[in-house]
């Protein structure tokens, strides 16, 4: 009997997000200003002609003043998270799949009137001479199920490649591909453009409230927000992970400064899990929540 394969990422998946991270064709770019980039992958049928309805986005930073080390750290330092992340509502370690990878629990907030988010991911971690990469996809654990007061939205992937350039500077590249779920009306999704993307979908491009607004029109509207609503307005988040990373040795100084149980797994304190008890999460086995009731409720509101 042929043993299952494992759900653990291997050499080819970490290869492929390097190759994604590092990649230019079909990536077209919707933010450039100061060491910063920002690009939506082009949406490109498949062989039965159908067109993948969640989009890929991508964010570099030309990083000048902290290392690629320090960066690193901050992606997975959790405790520190608490301190710069303000969109935080919970997040939490659930247990250790082995020495590089583990399964967590993350909820945020989202602006009124779109419902809050939570994921429950397998994320691994690799890192060699001056290259670090984690990666993280949606997975069903057992005694996580979605919460009835959250929508459970799905990481198809998400991650991150951090590359030293120096000793005190770094490329730092966030990648994603994720789902925020939930079944949300026409004006919600214009409405949600202006406020979670205004950098990215207007401000840059003067067109792109139009453009957005036509998608809705042709009820095409669920990609746009997914590529604003689980990466949120990206300059803005990418400039509070920079300044995070600036102030990050000062903070870990204070704060336990040789935990570090990503780069010593022997200092984990996570309980120990069968990464065959978990299951990937696919989009099409969650409920698309309908939001829509709420949606009208706060519209009323908001226009008396």
């Amino acid at each position: 009997m042929s043993r299952p394969e494992s759900i653990l990422p291997g050499d080819a998946a970490f290869a492929d997000f390097k190759k994604q991270c590092l990649a230019s064709e079909n990536w077209h770019s919707k933010y450039d200003n100061n060491g910063m980039q920002v690009w939506v992958e082009g949406q490109t049928p498949n062989k039965g002609n159908y067109v993948p309805k969640i989009h890929k986005i991508k964010c570099k930073m030309v990083i000048k003043d902290v290392s690629a080390a320090t960066m690193y750290d901050v992606i997975h330092d959790g405790q520190y998270r608490k301190k710069w992340d303000p969109n935080m509502l919970e997040s939490f370690d659930i247990a250790r799949l082995s020495d590089n990878a583990d399964v967590g629990y993350y909820s945020w907030l989202c602006p009124k009137p779109i419902k809050n988010r939570d994921v429950v991911t397998l994320r691994s971690w690799r890192v060699t001479d001056d290259e670090y990469i984690v990666i993280n996809f949606s997975v069903k654990h057992p005694k996580y199920p979605p919460h009835s007061h959250l929508v459970r939205a799905i990481s198809m992937l998400t991650g991150y490649f951090v590359k030293s350039t120096g000793p005190n500077s770094c490329i730092f590249i966030y990648l994603s591909q994720a789902d925020p779920k939930g079944s949300l009306p026409k004006w919600v999704v214009n409405k949600a453009s202006q406020v979670l993307a205004p950098r990215v979908t207007i401000e840059t491009h003067p067109k792109g409230l139009a453009q957005v607004s036509a998608a809705a029109d042709r009820e095409e509207s669920q990609p746009e927000l997914s590529a604003v609503l689980l990466a949120e307005p990206v300059p803005r988040v990418m400039k509070s992970v920079h300044k995070a990373g600036q102030n990050y040795p000062d903070w870990k100084r204070q704060n336990s400064p040789n935990q570090k149980p990503w780069l010593y797994p022997e200092q984990s304190t996570l309980s120990v899990m069968d990464p065959a008890e978990l299951s990937i999460q696919r989009t099409d086995s969650l409920e698309n929540l309908d939001e829509s009731s709420k949606m009208d409720t706060q519209d009323s509101e908001d226009s008396s």
